[in-house]
């Protein structure tokens, strides 16, 4: 088939109320971030407007009847994103090292390698529900690389959808258009389809899956094909234009994106950019496009990209350093002013002359040379940081393991008569950078006779090493605070020659009323089975500790009716009672203050409730109270470290070293409870 000039043409031109677009778009995102703590939806006009130039540029190649060359689109492609996206993961890096807490330094540095290969969304999708992954109050400064890796993931499969419409051109002798309009379209249907479903269930995760975001980047290339065919008037130019402007701006003020997107709520923003798109130039003194087609909001639009690279980590080191949650309305504005003009400067210094760099462009193996070396300058220095501390921390915990019982007593040095006989300056262990491994959860899945018979619980059963001929048989019932007693426990039962078995499902509590719908079809599947193994004894935790707000420690909502059906099927309940939630992550806190445990310890009051709660069944048939408050917040203090052991692994977690040492400290009351 000819080449088709006229079809060229159409989909020819600068746009620079577009581009004008861009600058708005990278404005709302800094703004919001900045002053108003919430996501602008800017983002997602981004990826629409890359998209929308994406599918203008390879219509124009394919009705030219030139090359596809995908190789060289890829490799120019990532030429010239990557030498800024390299330089501002270094310098974050950078300021990860110099101005960062211990902790976030371990948290964040692996984001640099995520999003230097445009996987961070994957990254941040995966922490996101990861029930056990630490969450600090402040985000990292590499979050924002998720949308570019979700961008860049695009640019290698969008052009596979135009080499097939290049090759059916060519095949069948048929325009590109509509073949796009076809698959585009198709691609529209199916994302926003599993979008809305996604974002309805797990909307976490929706927020940085790939696929969830396809129908935004289909939706432009839509727009992007739609354009030469949708002429309105003068007048409807102008309402179009501004109806858009006002409706893109709006969309953060009135919905709280960030828990809302990527569902059907995000047509809101790009729906908004399209009808600015559409409207396109007006030749009114009155539209919007010559607000957009200004020169400075033209050049600030050719600076985005270095904008919104910047403008995150100055913002999150800001907050740092500052120990802020939010910046001031002077803090603020001087960020967004320091932002703007780093970014021009960038982009005049470093965006544009390597854009316009002519050695890389002579060849794909040069492009390839300068792609390499940017993912190099990223991977050797921070791998190689990563694995030189890790060895650093494996060094100092396999120093101090063997004399742990003396240096690091825990609990133990709670009880009475003890003396500390260890090195008055041995390290305070689980070290910072080893808490991630301080989770601890039974050896193996639950086989043999333990083996759940309905299949959901396959994931939520675990057992120790099978005993022969057990005292007794012992099932850990509840969220993660039961299951963190495996470490107290699991010990305690060896000795005893208890089978110790577990049914976990984090982030619920066990009862049988008053939980969300998905913990209690659980629950009751966990009753279900109890009532079938029938185990001697069943331990759980009995009180919900709320933070100290409007909220007191109370029971477990259902922990009744679950000690009733238990009881009834000669079961006995053992209630431990929970341990205390903090307001604040309590290492972060010995972090900012330099290691100052009694600036860090506050009062049991604070956090729990004077009586505990479950003590109403006191005395009740089959059921017994266990309590280790004590151990947890010695004579009335709760300190974030007790026996030269860092006790939490985050505002509501105890590490695996601590509850060891606490089972040794309380194993009298353990055999006591579970022997009653």
């Amino acid at each position: 088939m000819p080449p088709q000039p006229d079809l060229v043409a159409r989909y020819s031109g600068f746009r620079p109320e577009v581009q004008g677009l861009r600058a708005v778009a990278v404005m709302m995102v800094v703004v919001y971030h900045v002053f108003v703590g919430r996501v602008s939806g800017g983002v997602d006009i981004f990826l629409f407007i890359s998209a929308f130039f994406m599918t203008l540029s390879f219509v124009r190649k394919i009705a030219d009847e030139r090359p596809i060359a995908i190789g060289r689109y890829w490799l120019h492609t990532f030429k010239r994103l990557l030498p800024m996206a390299v330089l501002t993961i270094l310098a974050t890096s950078a300021l990860l090292w110099c101005c960062y807490p211990r902790r976030a330094l371990w948290d964040y540095r692996p984001q640099a390698l995520s999003s230097a290969f445009y996987v961070q969304n994957w990254y941040l999708a995966a922490n996101n529900v990861d029930y056990y992954a630490h969450r600090s109050e402040l985000a990292s400064p590499f979050q924002h690389f998720w949308s570019l890796s979700i961008q860049g993931q695009v640019f290698l499969i969008w052009p596979l959808v135009f080499l097939l419409a290049w090759w059916l051109r060519r095949r069948l002798r048929v325009s590109c258009v509509p073949v796009l309009a076809v698959a585009f379209g198709a691609i529209f249907v199916a994302s926003l389809t599993y979008s809305i479903i996604t974002t309805a269930t797990r909307q976490e995760f929706a927020y940085f899956d790939t696929g969830a975001r396809l129908w935004e980047f289909a939706l432009g290339s839509l727009v992007a094909l739609a354009i030469p065919h949708l002429r309105p008037g003068r007048a409807g130019r102008v309402l179009l234009g501004w109806a858009g402007f006002v409706g893109m701006i709006s969309c953060g003020i009135v919905i709280d994106v960030a828990t809302a997107f990527p569902g059907w709520i995000a047509l809101w923003p790009l729906l908004s950019a399209a009808a600015i798109m559409i409207a396109g130039q007006s030749g009114s003194p009155l539209g919007v496009d010559r607000f957009l087609g200004w020169r400075p909001v033209v050049r600030l639009g050719d600076s985005a990209y270095s904008l919104y690279l910047v403008h995150w980590p100055l913002l999150i080191t800001f907050l740092v350093v500052s120990d802020q949650q939010v910046a001031g309305p002077w803090a603020g504005g001087l960020l967004v002013v320091v932002s703007v003009v780093l970014a021009v400067v960038l982009n005049r210094l470093i965006e544009e002359p390597l854009r316009r760099w002519a050695w890389p462009e002579a060849s794909k193996p040069r492009m390839g040379v300068v792609v390499v070396t940017c993912l190099l300058l990223v991977a050797l220095p921070i791998g190689a940081w990563l694995r030189f501390d890790q060895y650093k921390a494996d060094q100092v915990v396999a120093q101090n393991s063997d004399d742990a019982h003396r240096n690091n007593p825990g609990a133990l040095s709670l009880l009475p008569g003890f003396v500390y006989e260890g090195e008055p300056d041995a390290p305070v262990l689980p070290l910072v950078e080893t808490l991630d491994s301080q989770w601890v959860q039974l050896p193996g899945r639950c086989s043999g006779r333990f083996a759940p018979t309905d299949k959901r619980l396959g994931e939520f059963c675990r057992q120790a090493e099978k005993v022969v001929n057990p005292t007794k048989t012992v099932v850990l019932v509840g969220n993660s605070h039961a299951e963190q007693l495996v470490g107290a426990i699991a010990p305690v039962a060896a000795e005893q020659n208890w089978q110790l078995v577990s049914l976990i499902q984090s982030g619920c509590s066990f009862g049988l009323t008053g939980q969300p719908d998905e913990c209690f079809e659980i629950d009751e599947a966990f009753v279900k089975y109890l009532e079938r193994l029938h185990p001697d004894v069943v331990i759980t935790i009995s009180t919900w500790a709320a933070p100290a707000d409007d909220q007191q420690e109370r029971v477990v909502r259902g922990h009744s009716e679950a000690i009733d059906r238990l009881v009834s099927a000669g079961i006995n309940v053992v209630g431990v009672r929970d341990n205390p939630r903090w307001t604040y992550d309590p290492v972060d806190c010995l972090e900012s203050t330099d290691w100052d445990v009694d600036a860090c310890t506050p009062s049991v009051d604070e956090l729990l409730a004077e009586v505990n709660p479950a003590e109403q069944w006191q005395g009740r048939d089959g059921y017994t109270i266990l309590d280790f408050t004590d151990l947890i917040c010695p004579d009335g203090w709760c300190s974030p470290v007790i026996g030269n052991v860092l006790v939490w692994i985050d505002t509501d977690h105890l590490t695996a070293d601590y509850v060891e040492t606490m089972g040794l400290a309380g194993r009298e009351r353990i055999v006591e409870a579970v022997g009653q």
